[in-house]
């Protein structure tokens, strides 16, 4: 074992048989503790999908610093898997799969009663014009012209409410809210009191009477219809308008590196204000990178990586108890006297780690300009040809592409992007920047800085399941100073509220005569 790397040793003093007997009970202890760990620790390894990063995962390979040669002169040998999964890992995937299920099922279920609440309100005035029909045709007066205007009137309004429920309520769903929508629950409690109160009042005074007037029965009929349009109105207003006035500051920051953005909200419940949040952090945010948050653990391994700490008074019981004690007081001193050098080392590292960023950079750079040339000069080549022999994008991407894999391999391994990247992907940005005849610097921009979250494949985002966390009911509106939480499983956002302050203006009239002055000029001036 390297001495640099050893924490804790131990110096014994004794014969020969009494250390060969230690040493044999020491090799039988280490033997059943191996064996026990080995039982005791069970793991499930999942091998990678084919479309792998093109550099592998950044947390493995990631912190170690590569030479400008590294693919002619490193070989990397490797018996794991890059990605596995401990039992509680399963438990909690199973437990995720479980909820989603849940999710569904109450998502269809709602589905469901929106349509029988929506077939039951367009139904309603049609059967109150057919019923009587049915029931007494021979008792029903005539209906004239004013009832039969009124017919269009109905089929009209029917229409316009059937356009205008579709356009507000069945759209595709955003999000899954872990409560349910309180303005959409009343409304639709409010709609059924409704109806029921309608068919209550027509089953009571018409259907029981048999009236003959059929023309009222059409107006009664009519002014369903136009209390059910009232009705469509005022959920406009509480749905729609009701939130587009700011009212609220929020501040979203995100926990590991952060990354905060500022957004304006109106009067919102806190699960649909989260999900405003969710939808502008997909497009303002840019795209979490674990593999920029290893340089600190990295350092501080490395400070304590000398630290030798040793146990010179034999295994006493007394040494024994106060051994963790005494090594952890023995590294925060020597990590408190580096502590004055350690902003150097920062300093340094974060000076060499631009340099070489910079210097990969300029070698990606002219790596793609001279693919590009060579891509024109293709083209001007191929305009020549017969119509039949002309390379189509994808295979002039294929064919350029290993001009400047290397260069941008490096790159985005010194960068920590490589988990971001498959060679399928870059190779179809490749082929839609040829497509549309885009430059090579509008090629390099989705690499050279990191995007936001949507500019990458679903499989990169690592948060699309996410956990709202709140001492405040979610249903409940947002407040002044309010605080709450959306966790994923790397990461969270926190998000605090400030209400807008109420802004007083005042005008102050200023007389147009008073800018005017008048130069006046003496004839005598000196000289």
């Amino acid at each position: 074992m390297d001495t640099e790397s050893t924490y804790s040793g131990y110096s014994y003093y004794s014969g020969r048989s009494r250390g060969s007997h230690r040493h044999g009970e020491r090799s039988r202890d280490r033997h059943k503790s191996r064996s026990k760990d080995s039982r005791s620790e069970k793991s499930v390894t999942i091998n990678a999908p084919p479309a792998e990063p093109l550099l592998g995962d950044s947390a493995v390979r990631g912190e170690e610093v590569q030479d400008d040669n590294w693919g002619e002169t490193t070989t990397a040998v490797t018996g794991t898997s890059e990605h596995s999964l401990s039992q509680e890992d399963i438990v909690r995937i199973t437990k995720d799969l479980e909820d989603s299920v849940g999710l569904d099922c109450r998502r269809y279920f709602t589905l469901t009663l929106a349509v029988v609440l929506g077939l039951l309100v367009f139904l309603t005035p049609l059967a109150f014009l057919v019923l009587p029909h049915l029931l007494w045709p021979e008792k029903l007066q005539s209906c004239g012209t004013a009832c039969e205007g009124l017919f269009i009137s109905v089929a009209f309004k029917l229409l316009i409410l059937l356009l205008a429920v579709w356009a507000l309520f069945f759209r595709p769903p955003r999000a899954g809210l872990p409560r349910v929508f309180v303005f959409r629950a009343l409304l639709a409690v409010l709609v059924l009191l409704f109806v029921v109160s309608y068919w209550l009042f027509y089953g009571v005074r018409i259907l029981d009477s048999q009236d003959e007037n059929y023309q009222g029965i059409v107006q009664y009929a009519v002014s369903l219809v136009d209390a059910l349009l009232f009705i469509h109105y005022l959920a406009i207003v509480l749905l729609e308008l009701r939130q587009l006035q700011p009212c609220f500051s929020v501040c979203v920051t995100r926990s590991t590196d952060g990354e905060t953005r500022h957004y304006n909200l109106g009067q919102l419940s806190i699960q649909r204000a989260a999900l405003a949040i969710l939808e502008n952090y997909y497009r303002d945010f840019p795209v979490h990178n674990p593999a920029l948050l290893t340089a600190s653990k990295s350092r501080a391994a490395k400070h304590l990586a000398g630290l030798k700490v040793y146990n010179v008074d034999g295994p006493g019981n007394n040494a024994a108890a106060g051994l963790a004690h005494s090594q952890s007081r023995a590294m925060i001193a020597a990590a408190a006297r580096r502590r004055d050098t350690s902003h150097n080392e920062l300093y340094y590292e974060e000076a060499e780690h631009e340099r070489r960023v910079r210097k990969r950079k300029a070698r990606l750079v002219v790596a793609v300009e001279e693919a590009f040339t060579h891509i024109k000069r293709m083209q001007e080549e191929e305009q020549k040809k017969a119509p039949g022999d002309v390379m189509d994008p994808r295979e002039a991407a294929q064919a350029i592409f290993p001009s400047m894999a290397r260069a941008l391999q490096k790159y985005l391994r010194t960068t920590k992007q490589q988990h971001c990247h498959s060679m399928e992907s870059i190779q179809q940005h490749l082929a839609f920047c040829i497509t549309n005849n885009m430059t090579p610097k509008a090629f390099l921009e989705s690499y050279l800085s990191p995007g936001p979250t949507l500019q990458y494949s679903r499989d990169r985002w690592l948060a699309r399941q996410w956990t709202l966390i709140s001492e405040a009911s979610v249903t409940s509106g947002l407040k002044d100073g309010a605080v709450f939480l959306l966790k994923c499983i790397d990461f969270s956002l926190v998000v605090t509220a400030k209400k807008i302050p109420y802004i007083q203006m005042s005008e102050e009239y200023i007389d147009p005569k008073s800018h005017k002055f008048v130069l006046r000029l003496q004839s005598e001036t000196s000289v």
